[in-house]
């Protein structure tokens, strides 16, 4: 029996993130859908992805776009029916790509028949479903504790006269955890979508399931300003007791034994900046994986590069989902430049990240170099945009993807091939080059560049369970590490620099700003390049 048949199916796998809403609208009403996803599928096929993760897809009043769900075991009918998920399951896993979904613990909808329930008082079974406290003496809320979004953690309820919490939008209460009919409630839920063929589940705010017993305030670091973006609250606070207790590992040792019987993925967005922090998530017998956010939050410095990646890779190894951006962040190309530059930082960026332990993610349009869309202010949707000073809110990163330039068939604009209708989220129209349909088939586009990568990681020796050995100096412009017989170097300098090689070493892939010398030892990397060889 070798590795590759008693390995989890994930390690080793390429994944790509879904913003369901914004992928692919195959009726032409605005939204994306499975229908959308599954002609699609062809198209992730060939560019050699592995699984996708989808976006919530339950059924929401859509307060945080899906994040607040109404009701676990079921579509919203904007993305179709349980029919057509079941059919987008069979044509991925006959195509050899798995489906991961995304599941939201932490809280439900405002809407959800539990919270209704709950909201009629104390005495109503549904009640202990959720936080509920009485007000502190001042009448105020029972503790210190602020929102993601900004704000209080807590919302008066008039009828009963207490508090409930919610560490994001008040339409969307946290669960209370510490009752046992809540783990009963989502057993049967991840048991109806893994019958149903889901790959793995992609646990939403997977650190902050459980709260402190006694609800004690957070210590202040600095001074809370209410009118702060939603960054300088929640920073003002160590979060000692709201995110991140030990007992969340309860909950995810049991689901481990209920995902391990269907050969399933169970991965948390694990948000923590601290390579510690992550492994302390990640003890191995409850999440499989999680996602390191670390990346997402860099300049583009060679120091900050490796203070995000060598660290982390060392303590969590092949638990890591390794992702340079996602639908709560702009772009990775925005971050980096906003141009060609941010385009080719990102690509040397996946790249370091395609060969090191752990499983790479690329979000919609990464592959095609996009930058966030321009949404004007008066069309701007995301909840805390005018909370968040620092980026502006998320609807630069989720507009809709550019399959095809903008054309009129029979009357009707094609917008930028996602639907022919005026789509959920409005943006500028994308230039005719960011397109797939300009940029499939093409060699010196965004998509052939991430395509090549792919199936060049594809095609390589299994490195798993193999150890990185960095062979830099710790400083200066140049990340170079060995895997087994397989390297990585990325140059990260705006200048050219030079790296001597073995004899017996092949360039099997590199980005367009790799020249080989003439001698074939010595290698001259433009700005912002990255290669990979295999050694004999």
């Amino acid at each position: 029996m070798t590795l590759s048949d008693t390995k989890p199916w994930w390690q080793g796998s390429f994944g790509y993130q879904i913003y369901i809403r914004s992928f692919a609208d195959s009726n032409n009403d605005g939204y994306g859908d499975f229908q959308g996803i599954r002609s699609k599928i062809p198209y992730l096929k060939d560019l050699g992805i592995d699984f996708l993760w989808i976006t919530p897809f339950y059924p929401s009043p859509m307060a945080d776009w899906g994040y607040d769900v109404a009701e676990y075991c079921d579509i919203d009918s904007t993305f179709g029916n349980l029919d057509d998920f079941d059919a987008l399951v069979g044509q991925a896993h006959e195509s050899g790509i798995k489906i991961v979904a995304d599941l939201v613990p932490n809280h439900t909808s405002d809407q959800h028949k539990w919270f209704k329930e709950a909201r009629k008082g104390p005495e109503n079974e549904f009640r202990d479903y959720y936080i509920w406290k009485d007000p502190a003496p001042d009448g105020g809320p029972p503790n210190n504790w602020v929102a993601y979004f900004g704000g209080p953690a807590w919302t008066f309820d008039e009828t009963s006269g207490q508090y409930y919490m919610h560490l994001f939008l008040p339409e969307q209460p946290d669960l209370n955890w510490r009752n046992p009919k809540i783990l009963e409630e989502f057993d049967q839920i991840l048991r109806f979508w893994l019958e149903r063929g889901v790959d793995g589940f992609r646990i939403d705010v997977a650190g902050g399931l459980m709260k402190d017993e006694q609800f004690r305030s957070n210590p202040e670091i600095t001074p809370w300003d209410p009118e702060g973006d939603r960054w300088e609250q929640f920073e003002s606070f160590e979060h000692r007791y709201d995110i991140f207790q030990e007992d969340n590992h309860e909950i995810f040792r049991r689901w481990r034994s209920i995902f391990d019987e269907h050969g399933a993925y169970l991965h948390g967005e694990t948000y923590i900046l601290e390579p510690s922090g992550l492994a302390e998530l990640l003890p191995g017998d409850g999440l499989h994986g999680g996602f390191w956010f670390e990346p997402m939050h860099i300049e583009w410095d060679p120091d900050e590069i490796r203070r995000s990646v060598v660290e982390v890779s060392d303590l969590v190894g092949e638990s890591i989902l390794w992702a340079a951006g996602s639908h709560d962040m702009p772009r990775s190309p925005t971050r980096f430049g906003n141009d060609d530059t941010g385009r080719f930082r990102t690509l040397a960026l996946n790249t370091l990240f395609s060969f090191l332990p752990g499983v790479p993610v690329i979000y919609q349009g990464e592959e095609l170099g996009l930058i966030d869309g321009d949404v004007p202010e008066e069309h701007k949707l995301d909840p805390v945009a005018l909370n968040d000073k620092q980026f502006g809110g998320r609807d630069g990163c989720r507009t809709p993807m550019p399959w095809s330039s903008s054309s009129n068939e029979g009357g009707h604009l094609i917008i930028n091939g996602f639907s022919e209708v005026q789509p959920w989220l409005i943006s500028k129209q994308r230039d005719a080059s960011e397109t797939a349909e300009a940029q499939i088939g093409k060699p010196d586009s965004w998509h052939s560049y991430y395509k090549e990568l792919l199936h060049t990681r594809r095609s390589l020796p299994d490195l798993t369970g193999l150890e990185v050995t960095w062979l830099d100096s710790g400083q200066g412009p140049i990340l170079w590490y060995e895997r087994g017989p397989v390297g990585v170097v990325i140059n990260t300098s705006s200048e050219s620099e030079l790296v001597k090689l073995s004899l017996d070493s092949e360039i099997v892939y590199k980005t367009p700003q790799v020249e080989m010398t003439e001698i074939g030892e010595e290698i001259v990397i433009s700005g912002v390049g990255a290669f990979v060889y295999l050694r004999d």
